[in-house]
Order: C-alpha cells, then sequence, then structure tokens
C-alpha cells in the first residue's frame, strides 16, 4: 500500500489528507479502526522511541504519546508492589510479562497526560500487555505484532473501532527527510544519532565522575526519549521510566520546573497517605487519577470539602500537608536527568537538586557552563557534557 486516506488533518477543516509514500510501499499496516492524521504522528515517532530503547538497553521498551511528544516512556523492568498499586495493576489476575511492564510503567508515569494516548511497543504485543491497554483510555497502538490472544482483545475496544497498527520492524526511512511550511520545502539529515554505547560519558567536567551502570541505563533512557519530545525539553528517569518530562517550554528552566514538579507528583504517589485514599469502590481510574493529582496538590480541599469528599471517598482522608510532601520528596534520591541541549545557567541544577537528581547529561556549551558545573559540584551531582543537541520539531 502507497497511501492511506485520512477523515481530516490536524483539525475537522484540514481537509483532504492522507499519508503517503513518494518511493516503495508504507511499513505500516492499519489492522483495525482508522487512524487519523495525529493518530500516525504519535504511532511513527513513539515507534522510533521504544524501537532505539531496545536496541540501546535490550530490553522491551514502550512509550505513551500524546500530541507528538511523549507522556511517558520505560523499559520493561520488574514493577514492585507499591508501583503495581500506583499504576492501577495490582489487580492483574495473569503474570505481568516485561513488555506488560514497560507499558505499565510508561503509562503509569503521569497518568493524566496520557489520558487519550497512542501506544508504542518495541515488541510483539502479548496477551498481558493487552490486557492492561484494553481498561485504559486510549486512541492506539502501535507494535511490529500481536499474538492472536493480543489482537482478540484488543479489538474489543472502542466498540471494535480501536485503532491498531503493525510497522515493519525491518524498515529503514531513507537518509533525508523533508516536510513543508506554509508551502515552503524543508530538508535536512534525519537524526540517527544512537546511543548504545558508553561514549557519550565520557567528557565529565564535575568533581564526582562516578556513572554507576544504572545511571547511565536511565541517562540513555532521557536522552533517547528527548530525541522525540517536543523541544525545549528536559526528562527525569527513575528505574529505567520517564518519571518527569517537560516538553515545548520556551524557557529551559521553565522545562526543568515542569518535568521536576512531574517527578515531585510521581513520587508523592506512593505516600503512604496517597496509597491508602479509601476511594468508592464504583470510582473509576480517570477519577482517581483526578482526584489524587488535586489531593496532592495545593488545592486539596477541591476534594476534601464537605459535600464533595462523599462522591469521591469512603471517609474524609487526612490532608496531605506541605511538611509532609517536602519530607516525603527529599527522600527520592538518584534520579537521572536529561536534557536536549545546555543548560545556560544553575538554576536548572538547583530546581533538579530538589526532586532527588544525582546524574546529569546535557549538550554542555553555554557561556556559563562554569556556573552550571560549580552548581553541580555544590550538590555532588555527576555531570556529563555529551556534545550532542537533541532539538525535535
Amino acid at each position: 500500500m502507497k497511501e492511506i486516506q485520512l477523515k481530516y488533518g490536524c483539525n475537522p477543516n484540514q481537509k483532504p489528507s492522507r499519508v503517503y509514500m513518494e518511493n516503495g510501499d508504507l511499513p505500516v499496516t492499519v489492522l483495525n479502526g482508522r487512524p487519523g492524521y495525529i493518530n500516525f504522528m504519535d504511532a511513527l515517532n513513539s515507534w522510533q522511541l521504544v524501537k532505539e530503547l531496545k536496541k540501546a538497553t535490550g530490553l522491551p521498551a514502550a512509550a505513551s504519546f500524546k500530541h507528538v511528544s511523549p507522556a511517558g516512556a520505560a523499559i520493561g523492568r520488574p514493577l514492585s508492589d507499591t508501583l503495581k498499586k500506583v499504576y492501577f495493576v495490582d489487580d492483574i489476575k495473569i503474570p505481568l510479562t516485561p513488555l506488560a511492564c514497560a507499558y505499565a510503567r510508561a503509562r503509569g508515569a503521569d497518568r493524566m497526560s496520557s489520558f487519550g494516548d497512542f501506544i508504542a511497543l518495541s515488541d510483539e504485543c502479548d496477551e498481558a500487555t493487552a490486557t492492561l491497554i484494553k481498561r485504559e483510555v486510549s486512541d492506539g497502538v502501535i507494535a511490529p505484532s500481536y499474538s492472536p490472544e493480543a489482537f482478540a482483545i484488543l479489538k474489543e475496544k472502542k466498540k471494535g473501532n480501536y485503532n491498531i497498527i503493525q510497522i515493519d520492524p525491518t524498515y529503514v526511512p531513507e537518509p533525508i527527510e523533508t516536510k513543508q511550511v506554509f508551502g515552503v520545502t524543508f530538508e535536512q539529515k534525519r537524526n540517527d544519532i544512537e546511543f548504545n554505547d558508553d561514549s557519550v560519558f565520557q567528557d565529565v567536567p564535575t568533581q564526582n565522575k562516578n556513572f554507576p551502570e544504572d545511571a547511565k541505563l536511565n541517562l540513555k533512557v532521557a536522552l533517547i526519549t528527548l530525541k522525540y519530545t517536543q523541544s525545549n525539553s528536559v526528562c527525569y528517569v527513575k528505574d529505567g521510566q520517564a518519571i518527569g518530562i517537560g516538553a515545548g517550554q520556551q524557557s529551559r528552566i521553565h522545562c526543568t520546573r515542569l518535568a521536576g514538579n512531574k517527578a515531585d507528583i510521581w513520587w508523592l504517589r506512593q505516600h503512604p497517605k496517597v496509597l491508602g485514599l479509601p476511594f468508592l469502590d464504583t470510582l473509576g481510574r480517570a477519577d482517581r487519577d483526578n482526584a489524587v493529582d488535586v489531593y496532592i496538590s495545593e488545592d486539596h480541599d477541591d476534594v476534601l470539602a464537605d459535600g464533595i469528599w462523599q462522591n469521591l471517598f469512603k471517609t474524609k482522608p487526612e490532608v496531605l500537608t506541605m511538611a509532609e510532601k517536602k519530607s516525603w520528596i527529599a527522600q527520592n534520591t538518584d534520579v537521572a536527568l536529561g536534557s536536549d541541549a545546555f543548560f545556560p545557567f544553575g538554576d536548572n541544577i538547583e530546581r533538579a537538586h530538589r526532586s532527588g537528581v544525582r546524574y546529569i547529561a546535557q549538550a554542555g556549551g553555554s557561556v556559563r557552563d562554569d556556573n552550571v558545573i560549580q552548581t553541580a559540584d555544590k550538590y555532588d551531582i555527576a555531570m556529563a557534557f555529551t556534545h550532542v543537541r537533541l532539538f525535535h520539531h
């Protein structure tokens, strides 16, 4: 197939719309549903991300995409009992495969942003992964293949209209890519840089030069994720999964703050008070996500006020105080942080430190590199200059 006609483009008024190949056949096959323009943008970007994560780490990978940026990305490490509860997968009766764990992590890192996502899987979608996907609000999935059991499960979503795309894992695009903006054609070499070895960590200007293997793996996850995140972007990673992504901000400190706040929320969701919230049995996962998000925030009275909490909880929960939140966040350690370009000021390091960052990989090359290095040294942070910019637009 050389082209697929679409319902419309980014918006309903943008017609006609299609995806097509100038030469050869499309590397994708629509097995079910009718993906749209944005669906295909998310699918093709997220597939590249998970394919590269698998190649760099050797583990199955998954991504949760929204509006051409990842809400979450992860590799298939086992889940603790706490994370199973936080990600709402503790009730699954069948064993969670490595791919299912990767998806649970990718979807669970920022469940608010992942609502209505497009999913990418590096490996054949199995029954366990499909079982998790079926329960979530999602637009579609792309994978190299689907087991018969997984396909049967996914085909039931959205009354049989769930978007299921199969991609040829051997497909290699042309080295030169083009796109049009306002009738003008842009052309450039594809960003085919890879992070499969440790050469990216060779230039370490900080006093602390120690990068354990786990830190290197987490930084690779961060850098590959940033490669497919709308710039400016910053990514916090822990235990093989992105826990905070700041995308598309004009100021890098705003990226660092946004991603850091998301990382803090991810950690706060593991606080005993949050894990013990007495939700009504009839409350759905999306409503629980919303309630947790508000409960953790400064607007907690919006879910704890009389006349409101009764719609969410069996009994009124205690407030999670600011002191409790600060104390809990301080216990998050050994977080890795990647940036798609250099940090211009040390304030980014100050903010990262407050969210437990211990290892950093950034491009370097700022006229204020000395200030950034000094700030990292103040907190005994190991920082590598990658000399690689990862802007994505």
